[in-house]
């Protein structure tokens, strides 16, 4: 058989080298997922956003403590619920005594200046907050029991529960946990640590419905972490403690579920104008790392974009992420309970 010319074996050496690194390249993206699957190796971070260094900017010596509850009005104001100098006790036995520090802080969306506080003597175990379609600011407290509306500059709109006093009926809560408002003033309550539903009120407080139990079947929750609406009215649950979003009608009729590896234990979720899901994954917080507290990025139909972050307390680093708010301009902010601060991101140019 002749030999072939040196050109042509060169190309095919290079053809061979080629196909060798190809099959080396897929073996190791085959590994990843598989080992990311298994919970032993986590997804690459994505370029789409970065942290803003110096975001935001707090008095010297002043910090927020435990930030459980962030969202964004329409002015860009970022408003923070914190819980000061407060921390959740290792028995559980959460104190009614009210914090005597401000636990609403006001931040500017673009700059981060501070802009004013207010909430001291008011929350004593400060939860969930979110912003309705009027600016009102809804506040949930797990120790008091209680949901409340406030104006933006903090005064009392509304109180829905006893305070202090846990029940399971239309007007009271066992650890409320979030609240999110229908453009007409009709809102859900997610309730939340102790009781498994989903209650539905009109705008001036009256019970209108409610559903859920105990287990994790369709339409059935372990620990009602969080609630939002989409703007085709579709309510979405973050059922923490099963590893899943569920997705509902504005009725609580069921419509599908969300749950993956990469998804992790889902804390909090906001919607972005674009269809995009931002879920705050608080993980389950193992001794040390590595677990998997970061942001994750859903698409409209729950599959995983991307993954932000890790484990760590470094500027884009998040030790358990509690809270996710989308402002007007697309920036994404985190509140980190463990953590105690408040990080924004935003789309990289």
């Amino acid at each position: 058989m002749p030999e072939r010319p040196a050109n042509q074996r060169h190309e095919d050496n290079v053809r061979e080298r080629i196909i060798a690194i190809l099959v080396s390249v897929l073996a190791v993206l085959a590994w990843e997922r598989s080992a990311y699957a298994a919970g032993t190796a986590a997804l690459p971070a994505p370029q789409g956003y970065h942290v803003v260094h110096g975001w935001p900017e707090l008095p010297a010596g002043e910090d927020l403590g435990p930030v459980s509850g962030v969202d964004v009005d329409a002015h860009n104001r970022v408003f923070v619920f914190h819980r000061a100098n407060r921390r959740w006790p290792a028995d559980d036995t959460l104190d009614l005594k009210p914090i005597d520090r401000p636990t609403v802080t006001v931040f500017d969306g673009a700059t981060g200046k501070l802009l004013y506080s207010w909430g001291a003597n008011t929350f004593a175990m400060p939860h969930g907050l979110s912003v309705d379609p009027d600016g009102n600011i809804w506040l949930t407290d797990v120790a008091l029991q209680q949901v409340f509306k406030f104006s933006p500059e903090g005064q009392r709109l509304m109180t829905l529960g006893e305070r202090g006093v846990a029940g399971s009926d239309p007007y009271h809560f066992n650890r409320p946990t979030a609240v999110a408002v229908e453009r007409d003033g009709s809102f859900y309550v997610s309730d939340g640590y102790l009781n498994t539903r989903v209650a539905k009120y009109s705008a001036d407080g009256k019970f209108l419905f409610q559903w859920g139990t105990k287990g994790a079947g369709p339409g059935q929750f372990d620990l009602v972490h969080g609630v939002v609406l989409g703007r085709d009215r579709k309510v979405y649950v973050s059922d923490r403690s099963n590893g899943r979003i569920q997705v509902f009608d504005a009725t609580g009729h069921f419509l599908t579920q969300w749950s993956d590896p990469a998804i992790g234990r889902p804390y909090a979720v906001a919607l972005g104008a674009d269809g995009r899901v931002f879920v705050a994954d608080g993980g389950d917080q193992p001794d040390r790392p590595p677990d998997r507290s970061a942001l994750v990025v859903l698409g409209p139909d729950g599959s995983v974009l991307a993954r932000i972050g890790r484990w760590g307390n470094q500027d884009g680093q998040m030790e358990m992420p509690h809270a996710v708010a989308i402002g007007p301009d697309g920036a994404v902010y985190v509140g980190d309970i463990t953590g105690a601060r408040i990080q924004k991101f935003v789309p990289a140019q």
